[in-house]
């Protein structure tokens, strides 16, 4: 594990980016934004970019205080963390249909788009997951906000990146960070195995 504070921000960023998927929120993303007038898309889209930012720093901030309260111990965490990890990149590796709200008519607010496609359950477990690893609260906003800026620039630019690489280059991206993601998730779980059993 990276021991430096720059690679830890750059390891903690990549596993919470591989988690929020942006290349595979979208086709969900255009899907959503086309019951959307042309001209107000960009603006809703940086809405809802920023509602999901405000919702993660609030979960960032107080999700301490919720591991306190069960009284987890990092082990437990780290164990349960790479589980978790693993079976989202399961789902990211082997997609299935993402349910769609195409009969959603009008301009989206908060759902789905902010939650759950970017500040969804698995992004928030993993940041629960990151803070019972890391004492360093400053740290964990900086990768944070580095995976968070590179979701909203990539969904930003959604329109060309699907024009550009198809449905197909789209999902072969997708499953590539998926398999990071599964080796991300072997490690911490081996790493919270080998805490476990350190006499």
């Amino acid at each position: 594990m990276a021991s430096s504070p720059a690679m830890k921000i750059f390891f903690n960023a990549i596993t919470l980016l591989l988690v929020m998927d942006p290349l595979g929120n979208v086709p969900p993303f255009l899907a959503v934004l086309k019951h959307v007038q042309p001209e107000r898309r960009r603006q809703v889209l940086m809405r809802e970019i920023l509602i999901a930012y405000a919702v993660l720093l609030v979960f960032l901030f107080f999700g301490k205080y919720l591991l306190q309260l069960l009284s987890l111990q990092e082990e437990t965490i780290s164990i349960a963390g790479g589980i978790v990890l693993f079976l989202i990149a399961l789902r990211m590796v082997f997609p299935t249909d993402r349910p769609v709200a195409d009969a959603l008519a009008g301009e989206p607010f908060l759902v789905p788009l902010a939650i759950p496609f970017i500040a969804g359950p698995s992004t928030l477990a993993s940041l629960l997951l990151l803070q019972s690893s890391s004492n360093n609260a400053l740290q964990l906003w900086a990768s944070l906000t580095l995976a968070w800026a590179i979701t909203a620039v990539i969904l930003l630019s959604s329109t060309i990146l699907y024009r550009l690489l198809k449905e197909r280059g789209v999902i072969a991206i997708e499953r590539l960070m998926g398999m990071l993601l599964v080796m991300l998730a072997v490690q911490m779980f081996i790493n919270g195995v080998a805490r476990f059993m350190k006499p």
